[in-house]
């Protein structure tokens, strides 16, 4: 090593991502509930009850904010969501695409906080 050079700068770099920013959280959960849940909504091994993007959103948003969604989150909720909810919805999306969250209870619950359906 030459005598003007430290250690730290004859290192390799690194090629390690960097933790998922907010955006790119935000970003994520756009991509599942827009286009990956309705996808695998469709299909015959699934018996979701809710098809739309849009109904994954709020069953998503609803479960986060532990109510309806838009009493917590300010319009359009995407912009909206804090760093933490935007991470909490898309492992909330993994939970449901891996059948590890009851989407049929999750839909029913975020439905009473509606008081369009009783839990």
């Amino acid at each position: 090593m030459r005598a003007d050079l430290s250690p730290k700068d004859t290192m390799q770099p690194s090629f390690d991502l960097p933790p998922p920013t907010h955006l790119a959280h935000v970003a994520q959960y756009l991509h599942l509930t827009r286009m990956v849940m309705p996808a695998l909504a469709q299909t015959s091994r699934r018996h979701w009850p809710v098809r739309n993007d849009h109904c994954f959103q709020r069953i998503v948003l609803d479960t986060i904010c532990g109510g309806v969604w838009y009493v917590h989150i300010a319009r359009p909720a995407y912009k909206h969501l804090s760093p933490a909810q935007a991470m909490r919805a898309v492992q909330l999306c993994h939970q449901i695409i891996a059948d590890a969250a009851d989407l049929k209870a999750l839909n029913q619950q975020s439905l009473a906080w509606r008081g369009k359906s009783k839990v």
